[in-house]
């Protein structure tokens, strides 16, 4: 192999493949090393190596050197070549894994080659990805053609190919919309903090300002809501709330919980829960449909928020109160702290550290031992009775369900038999006339009239 050859074609596969010159040089010395065992034998000892700046090919077999003379004629040159294009794949493939790999969570644009089966192949470039059903915002569909945007969520070695697998729905792509369309975010002044996400319905994302002379929610709206409509359009009209952070709980969760008004936050340390009391009429709102609102707000504060109105919360308190005194070993004092201290439930006390609550009630540890044990069977009795009652609406809805789809199929039969009779010209039992009693009875009188003249 002439030395200017082996350089020209090492530069040609660093150029074309994006593959490093060293991985290449190393290739092809695997490459012929791998031929001359074929020629020499496996078990010989064969050491071949191609100076990086000239190109010439030297090497050593059971210690007796090779020139290039002896390479070119014991060595296969079609077998050294299959070994070669097969590391040059592989180093190729390397090269792509790395690059992708670096791109984890980074934003990419790539368009759509193919849509089958819900799953969508994205040409990158260099690289096909693959968007798959599950990582796609419901409600979406592709074109061939059509231009799209994700995250890379996964690389993975397949062989001799890389795979890289998109998302649509992770936070990550959230993340760098906004970086792309509020340049305070790209700036470093405007941080993220967090973000929650149900994909196609609703984000919630949490942000604050290094710089008070800059509103961290203004600026993310923009102008007449410029910036954020930008971020909606590209995430199929999903809603996106911003939310102003706060390190305090009780000024974050209400922000987290708008538009929602909230009248007071009780924070629960001991569960990380936070009891949320509102109005009744912010209460649906508060919720959210299907529970959406708070659920989001949990996700963004990482705390378990319970909304409730402040009768809900003392008719609660006075549940829990009358159910712990009745526990054998519970006092009145200890009932009111462990409720202070947020336990409403019998589940709660279940789960309670015996340590806590020695040092709490000035118990012994039979005595903790008796009340825990007592607060796991109510537990599992009020469980069992809820799940009773769940299955006793489950069976109440089968039951209305059912009836309501009868009555539907009556009055479609109905209908269907009314229209069978218009087609055929004979009046429907629904259109005949009925006279009314009152004229009834006032042909009955004329008729009685009738027969009194001629008598």
């Amino acid at each position: 192999m002439n030395p200017s050859e082996v350089l020209r074609i090492v530069d040609t596969i660093h150029r074309d493949k994006n593959i490093d010159k060293a991985i290449v040089f190393e290739g092809i010395e695997a490459a012929l090393i791998s031929a001359a065992k074929k020629h020499f034998g496996e078990e010989a000892e064969v050491l071949i190596q191609i100076d990086r700046q000239t190109g010439e090919i030297t090497g050593v077999h059971d210690d007796h050197p090779l020139t290039p003379e002896d390479i070119a004629e014991r060595i296969g040159a079609q077998t050294a070549k299959q070994v070669m294009i097969q590391k040059i794949r592989e180093a190729e493939r390397d090269a792509l894994f790395d690059e992708y790999t670096e791109l984890m969570n980074q934003l990419v644009t790539g368009v759509v080659q193919r849509y089958e089966g819900g799953a969508a192949t994205v040409s990158l470039g260099n690289v096909e990805a693959i968007l798959p059903r599950s990582e796609q915002i419901p409600g979406e569909t592709y074109h061939n053609n059509e231009r799209v945007r994700a995250v890379v969520c996964d690389v993975r070695k397949a062989g001799s190919r890389v795979k890289v697998i998109l998302s649509r729905t992770r936070h990550h792509l959230v993340s760098r919309l906004f970086e792309q369309e509020i340049p305070e975010i790209a700036d470093g002044v405007i941080e993220i903090k967090a973000i929650a996400r149900e994909p196609g319905y609703r984000t919630k994302v949490a942000v604050s300002s290094s710089d008070q002379r800059v509103d961290c929610v203004g600026a993310c709206v923009g102008v007449r809501g410029n910036r954020i409509k930008n971020v909606v359009d590209e995430l199929a009209g999903e809603r996106i709330d911003i939310v102003r952070y706060s390190d305090n709980m009780e000024s974050l969760i209400p922000n987290a919980l708008q538009p929602a008004e909230v009248e007071e936050v009780i924070l629960c340390q001991m569960f990380g829960r936070a009891i949320v009391l509102v109005r009744e009429d912010q209460l649906s709102l508060a919720i959210g449909r299907r529970g959406q609102n708070v659920r989001l707000a949990s996700k963004l504060c990482v705390w378990d928020i319970e909304i409730m109105t402040r009768e809900e919360l003392d008719e609660q308190i006075e549940q829990a109160i009358a159910g712990f005194t009745a526990l054998e070993g519970m006092t009145d004092e200890l009932a009111e702290r462990l409720v202070g201290e947020g336990f409403l439930s019998y589940d709660d006390l279940s789960v309670i550290e015996p340590d806590v609550l020695m040092e709490m009630g000035g118990l012994a540890q039979e005595q903790v031992d008796r009340v825990i044990a007592q607060a796991e069977e109510k537990a599992l009795e009020a469980e069992q009775q809820a799940a009773e009652q769940r299955r006793r609406q489950r069976e109440q809805d089968r039951l209305e369900a059912a009836m309501a789809q009868a009555e539907a199929a009556e009055a479609e039969a109905d209908a269907r038999r009314a229209a069978e009779l218009e087609a055929a010209g004979e009046p429907s039992d629904a259109s005949q006339p009925v006279a009314p009693p009152a004229a009834e009875g006032a042909g009955a009188d004329a008729a009685g009239q009738e027969q009194k003249e001629e008598g």
